[in-house]
C-alpha cells in the first residue's frame, strides 16, 4: 500500500490484547475467519505506559498463524528501537505515538526510518494531543490513530467527546486532498461503530468487543458488521 491510499470499506482490526494467549493461534484463527479485515497487536514497555505485553517473538507466532495483515501498535518510549525487529517477525505496519516521538520533526524521522525497515508507518495520538500537530505529516502517514481511552489498558469504555477529534483530522485530511485512513482505538463497540464511522473513521479496532466470554470471534465480529450496516 503507497501512504494514503485510503480505503472506502470500513475495516475492522481485533485487538490480541484481550485474546486468550493460551490459545493464542486459535483465537488469531478465529478472527482471520470470522472476517477480520487485519489484526493489531499493542506493544506496552512499562515505561510510555505502566503495563508490559509482548514483544517480536510473538509477532512472529501471530504471522505464523495468520495471513492477515499485522499492525502493531507501539505503545513504547522509544519506538525506533525495535522497527527491524518487529518488521522482520512479520509487522506490515508499524504505528508509533506522537508523544513519545517528541515532535513533529522527530516524528517525520521515525516514519521514514519505519519504511527503510519494509513496513508502512502510521501514528498515534492520545486523547491530550491536539489533532493538529499532526497536520504537517499528514502527507507522509499511512495511518492515523486516535486513542478514544487513555492508553495502557483493554476494556476501558470509550470517551466519545474524543469522537470530535476524529471529525476534526478527517476534516483536515480533505481539506489538503488526501485519504489517509483514520482508525480509533479504545472501547469500540456495537453500540458506538457507527458514530465512530459517522465522525470520519475507517479503521475500528475492537478487543473485548471480539473476544470476550460471551461469544465466538467470528459471531462477534458479525455483530459488528450488522450495526455498521444498519
Amino acid at each position: 500500500m503507497t501512504p494514503n491510499a485510503g480505503a472506502a470499506r470500513v475495516r475492522i482490526a481485533p485487538s490480541i490484547l484481550t485474546a486468550d494467549f493460551g490459545r493464542l493461534a486459535e483465537q488469531v484463527r478465529a478472527a482471520d475467519a470470522g472476517g477480520a479485515d487485519l489484526l493489531h497487536l499493542d506493544v506496552m514497555d512499562g515505561h510510555f505506559v505502566p503495563r508490559i505485553t509482548f514483544g517480536d517473538p510473538l509477532i512472529a507466532a501471530v504471522r505464523a498463524a495468520t495471513a492477515l495483515p499485522l499492525e502493531v501498535h507501539m505503545m513504547v518510549a522509544r519506538p525506533g528501537d525495535h522497527f527491524e525487529a518487529f518488521a522482520r517477525a512479520g509487522a506490515g505496519r508499524l504505528l508509533f505515538h506522537y508523544e513519545a516521538a517528541g515532535g513533529v520533526e522527530a516524528a517525520r524521522e521515525l516514519l521514514a526510518r519505519a519504511r527503510d525497515a519494509g513496513a508502512e508507518a502510521g501514528v498515534a495520538i492520545n486523547p491530550e494531543t491536539p489533532p493538529a500537530r499532526l497536520e504537517p505529516l499528514l502527507a507522509e502517514i499511512d495511518e492515523i490513530v486516535v486513542m478514544l481511552i487513555r492508553p495502557g489498558w483493554g476494556g476501558q469504555p470509550m470517551q466519545p467527546e474524543l469522537l470530535e477529534k476524529v471529525r476534526e483530522l478527517s476534516g483536515r485530511v480533505r481539506a489538503a486532498g488526501l485519504a489517509v485512513p483514520i482508525e480509533v482505538d479504545g472501547g469500540v463497540k456495537v453500540g458506538n461503530a457507527s458514530a465512530c464511522v459517522a465522525a470520519g473513521a475507517s479503521v475500528l479496532v475492537a478487543g473485548s468487543a471480539v473476544y470476550n466470554e460471551d461469544e465466538m470471534p467470528g459471531a462477534a465480529l458479525a455483530r459488528l458488521r450488522e450495526a455498521l450496516a444498519g
